[in-house]
């Protein structure tokens, strides 16, 4: 190593005893610091303290028989579960196995509970050390977690103070003069990694020291926090778990009836297709085909030939030019969506009846099998963010759809889907219970 080298040093502080609640932890590790002849801490050094101590300190201590419950009170909502193993996010917005809630390195019979609020945690500590010590020193307060993706568990922040926790690179460039476009580098979550190199898991050393960092340490307001390593909720490609994710699309497929002038990728849509050629179908059949309107002109084709004949039709129920023209404005969804799918049932591999009700049975199911498609439609529409609603018109002029957009005889327009981004959030609407819905024999 050259005397220029970019380097630092990691350290323990042996002789932080057992914390108990109540207890000082500025002067637990000012003495941990200084005892025994050691050189103490100097300005420039970031503290690296496991959670456990902290939460122990603030009397985060729950009884163990009450484990479900504790993880269940620090849950906002569940990511995943499999078995009874539960990952969640915490109220602190981490994402986490069981909430953090955690059964080691405390007495038996108890739990940990993650601290209130590591960040304050961790500018009161810095404060105190100062105050103590005399020193400027960073704080980063850590805790273990799983990775997606990857096996084995590491130490990241949750808490900071004094420590710059993201180190932004957007605008600079590499050593091949390349433009750095995405690069934010979790720089809290390296130094919590490396602290735990030196504490370890099992080793009773819950505080480790980094020394030669010292252009990361400052800010007289203790900085952003540890909480501006959460990544918000509209960037989180990877916010659910499997069977969650199905669930928050079906939850998300809304009727949309206003749409933004924003352009449609058309690549989401048939993306949304391939999921709805998944549905279940009768006699190994594929009954479903849909139409994609890409152009405008193409859409307004089909909507002026489908008003006009849905005006027809209100003239020989014999409604009045002013109930029509209501009617007919009150239908415009279709026209205001940048983007129109017309889903169609086709019988082809059918089965032939010679009676009427076996025949009435046998295009019920392939019509089931539509509704199927439609509906997983939706929802993987839903889960591409995209808005829709789901509108019948074309069923009531199948030959004018038929027609407009030269269509097999055979194939029989099933409703039309408004495609797009929604002009604004969805109404709030009341859960329904299930159980309404549900008779058992």
């Amino acid at each position: 190593m050259t005397p220029d080298s970019p380097a630092f040093t990691v350290w323990t502080l042996p002789g932080v005893p057992e914390v108990r609640p109540g207890d000082d932890l500025v002067k637990l590790v000012a003495a941990a610091a200084t005892a025994d002849g050691r050189p103490g801490l100097a300005d420039g050094d970031i503290l690296l303290v496991t959670s456990k101590i902290v939460s122990k300190a603030e009397g985060r201590v729950a009884a163990a028989p009450d484990r479900e419950a504790a993880i269940d009170a620090e849950t906002v909502r569940v990511v995943a579960r499999r078995g009874t193993l539960r990952i969640v996010e915490n109220r602190l917005g981490l994402v986490m196995a069981a909430a953090g809630v955690d059964a080691s390195n405390t007495p038996a019979g108890t739990v940990l509970l993650l601290p209130e609020d590591p960040d304050a945690t961790a500018r009161a500590l810095r404060a105190g050390l100062r105050e103590t010590l005399g020193v400027d020193v960073g704080v980063v307060v850590t805790d273990t977690f799983g990775r997606p993706w990857r096996n084995g568990l590491t130490d990241a922040a949750i808490g900071a103070a004094g420590v710059r926790v993201l180190d932004d690179l957007r605008g600079g460039t590499d050593a091949h003069g390349n433009a750095l476009g995405a690069t934010v580098v979790a720089v809290a979550d390296e130094l919590a990694a490396a602290g735990d190199l030196v504490k370890g898991k099992a080793g009773g050393l819950p505080v480790a020291v980094v020394r030669g960092l010292g252009h990361l340490v400052g800010g007289a307001d203790g900085g952003a926090g540890a909480r501006a390593l959460v990544r918000e909720p509209g960037n989180d490609m990877f916010r659910l778990g499997t069977s969650e994710a199905v669930r928050e699309a079906v939850r998300l497929r809304r009727t949309v009836r206003e749409f933004t002038t924003e352009p449609v990728d058309g690549a989401a849509v048939r993306r949304a297709v391939a999921a709805a050629v998944t549905a279940p179908a009768p006699h190994h059949t594929t009954p479903w085909r849909f139409v994609l309107l890409e152009s405008a002109g193409a859409r307004l084709r089909l909507l002026d030939a489908m008003r006009e004949a849905w005006i027809a039709d209100l003239r020989r129920d014999g409604r009045s030019e002013e109930s029509i023209a209501k009617r007919v404005r009150r239908g415009d969804v279709l026209r205001n969506a940048p983007y129109l799918v017309v889903p169609c049932l086709v019988m082809d591999g059918s089965h032939d009846y010679p009676d009427a009700r076996r025949a009435a049975a046998e295009r019920e199911m392939f019509v089931v099998a539509a509704g199927a498609g439609v509906q997983n439609f939706l929802v993987a529409l839903a889960g591409e963010r995209l808005g829709s609603a789901w509108v019948s018109s074309t069923m009531f002029c199948r030959d004018v759809v038929r027609e407009v957009l030269g269509l097999p005889e055979h194939w029989d327009p099933m409703g039309a889907v408004a495609v797009g981004h929604a002009a604004a959030a969805p109404r709030e609407r009341p859960e329904r219970d299930a159980g309404a819905f549900i008779e058992v024999r």
